[in-house]
């Protein structure tokens, strides 16, 4: 049996490692939809996933538009007629200070990292139920469980991204669907392409920390499939990111909020630079 699934953002960065992972271990078992808006880009997706064997198709989806996203819906429903997985992966990214971050460039990243996710959840989630089951696996960050200084845009909406997949992940339990939330931590990927800050020494930071990764976005998303096999609701990639994790939930808050404070001071000092 065929596994049916939809990546939004499909065509680069984590999305298209994703999309990859599953054709590499799938092969012609996969039909995959790349939904995105860069038509140049998913044109070479889609020709490495055919290479894989997988029945792969684009189509051009602007997630905050709900014009584009019931457009997804129906072609989804003529090709397939109905989706097993539904990756939202769609999203950008946000840096600055509390003063350099303006309320439109909140209402920016808000609209295409959460409530895009939104869209494409209430658009799907009755053809789960009506065939009687799925499986919405939602990329958040590790900066949603444990924020760092110069991103509150990006930490708020990444956190509100769990807090969401949380509810979903109870309140849609009878109905036979699964819900994941993947947190990463940095890796290097195209995300640094969109990003919006209007202080320089953010988008440096963020590249250094990009830079730095340990792993790449392909073992990010091989770990994201092997994981997902188990349906699990917290996915983690990153081993330090399990660490910090970990330390926060056992760490009395104070004595946590003094470490990270000694961290911001370091950041603040490469800000000022």
């Amino acid at each position: 049996m065929k596994t049916r699934l939809i990546i939004t953002g499909g065509a680069t960065g984590l999305g298209k490692a994703l999309a990859l992972s599953y054709a590499s271990n799938l092969g012609a078992n996969l039909q995959i939809c790349i939904a995105d808006i860069n038509a140049e880009r998913a044109a070479i997706t889609i020709s490495e996933l055919q290479a894989l064997k997988a029945d792969a198709f684009f189509y051009a989806c602007d997630v905050t538009k709900q014009a584009d996203v019931k457009g997804l819906y129906d072609i989804i429903q003529t090709k397939w007629q109905g989706v097993d997985i539904v990756i939202n992966n769609a999203g950008v990214a946000t840096g600055g200070s509390l003063e350099g971050e303006s309320l439109e460039q909140w209402q920016w990243i808000m609209d295409i990292n959460l409530l895009s996710m939104v869209r494409v959840c209430q658009t799907f989630y009755p053809v789960f139920k009506q065939q009687g089951g799925g499986y919405f696996i939602n990329i958040a960050s590790q900066a949603g469980l444990t924020p760092i200084p110069f991103m509150s845009s990006y930490n708020a909406v990444k956190a509100a991204v769990i807090g969401f997949s949380e509810t979903l992940k109870l309140e849609l339990a009878h109905d036979n669907i699964d819900v994941s939330v993947v947190c990463p931590s940095f890796f290097k990927t195209n995300l640094d392409e969109s990003m919006r800050t209007s202080e320089p020494a953010m988008k440096t930071m963020l590249n250094r920390a990009f830079e730095r990764s340990p792993i790449n976005a392909q073992q990010v998303a091989d770990i994201i499939y092997k994981q997902s096999l188990k349906r699990p609701f917290l996915i983690l990639t990153h081993k330090l990111g399990k660490q910090a994790f970990l330390m926060k939930k056992l760490l009395p808050v104070e004595w946590y909020i003094k470490n990270m404070l000694k961290k911001t001071r370091s950041m603040q000092r490469l800000k000022s630079k």
